[in-house]
């Protein structure tokens, strides 16, 4: 099949991206699904921040490839052997999919799957294929997925199935920034009823962390952030105190109406100052929980003493500690119950031709998540 397609060539481009074009878009030959491959319409694709990571190098990535792993769309074809879905049905991208049979999938933890992993670190299908080449040059795939396409071929293991009443350009919104920010809130932390917590970093998954603790009944949340847009929408979607981080007292003014610091707070930005501020007003006996991915050579120093001395814990969060085949189902369900208004979060619909300029907005702080939408039926 040929197919639309954005190709990252090269990592470490510098923005404005509209001038040095990191995104180009390409006519692309897509294989058809192996045996345990799904061949799926995309219908909506989601502009992370992970995926402007990819393009500035932070997370180092084979190239070429096509980016993009936050996504939904519909089954259009199924490998001989696939037992998850049929064509026809709506699905949900998984960015880490489930082998099923590695040590971490078999003891619960499937968001840590080690052949995901290692499929990851290759540029392949979980399964090792390669289903996508250019002029007979092999591109690789991103986190098995690679939604930045008009078409994916994925393993079954990466397809999760929803119901067909969900708009897709929020369905795709639940294979990562619902999955990572609410399951941090109620997977990885546990936060108890009537809790103060505070989210810092308020981009698609830290506002999904914050409707998490909503979810959770959270008695405090207090949203933290640069912008006072992101701010303002933060007390739209619930938030009870707002604290801008930029102002050089932030951390004070938290500690003191909070008396004393929060019991759990989350870092979602990716930058250690993020973390620093996190974990400052994380209150004796709290947890700090942190999501955001920074740059692997910056590190974050603790009080070795205060740890000890205050019972703190720190714990990352990867994925939201998700099962993501009863998880998201069941976080659509709250979303259908209007629980999770997760259409909220969208700053628009952009086309592939846009891509470039869409990851200078959401690097400027002018977007929460912007979604590609190729087929006009999806853009609504």
């Amino acid at each position: 099949m040929r197919m639309k397609a954005a190709v990252l060539y090269e990592q470490g481009k510098e923005h404005p991206f509209v001038n040095s074009n990191p995104l180009v878009v390409e006519d692309v030959d897509l294989e058809p699904p192996g045996d345990d491959e799904v061949l799926i319409k995309t219908g909506a694709a989601g502009l992370c921040h992970s995926d402007l990571s990819m393009i500035r190098g932070v997370m180092e990535r084979k190239v070429p490839m096509v980016p993009g792993h936050e996504a939904a769309g519909i089954v259009e074809e199924i490998g001989k052997d696939v037992t998850q879905c049929k064509a026809g049905d709506h699905v949900v991208m998984s960015f880490v999919p489930i082998c099923g049979q590695c040590e971490y999938c078999t003891t619960g933890r499937p968001n840590l799957c080690s052949t995901a992993f290692n499929a990851r670190a290759t540029g392949a299908l979980i399964n090792g294929n390669r289903r996508l080449s250019l002029n007979a040059t092999t591109l690789h795939h991103t986190n098995g997925i690679s939604c930045y396409a008009e078409y994916m071929v994925a393993c079954e293991d990466s397809v999760i199935v929803i119901d067909k009443d969900v708009p897709m350009v929020d369905a795709a919104l639940f294979g990562c920034a619902v999955v990572t920010g609410v399951g941090a809130i109620v997977n990885t932390a546990k936060i108890a009823p009537g809790s103060t917590i505070a989210v810092v970093g308020l981009g698609g998954v830290g506002l999904c962390a914050l409707l998490g603790g909503l979810v959770a009944g959270a008695g405090r949340i207090i949203a933290i952030d640069v912008a006072d847009d992101k701010l303002g929408l933060a007390r739209q979607l619930g938030a009870t105190d707002t604290f801008n981080a930029s102002d050089p007292d932030c951390v004070a003014k938290v500690v003191e109406e909070t008396k004393g610091g929060v019991e759990y707070a989350f870092e979602v930005a990716g930058v250690v100052e993020a973390m620093q501020t996190s974990y400052a007003i994380t209150r004796r006996g709290g947890m700090t929980v942190t999501s955001g991915i920074s740059q692997h050579q910056h590190s974050f120093e603790i009080p070795h003493a205060q740890l000890v001395v205050e019972e703190r814990a720190i714990k990352g969060s990867y994925m939201g500690s998700s099962i993501v085949r009863q998880d998201v189902p069941k976080f659509i369900n709250l979303y259908k119950q209007g629980k999770l208004p997760v259409d909220k979060l969208r700053s628009g619909n952009i086309g592939l031709d846009d891509l470039n300029r869409g990851f200078d907005k959401l690097a400027a702080g002018e977007a929460v998540r912007q979604m590609l939408v190729m087929h006009p039926e999806f853009n609504t």
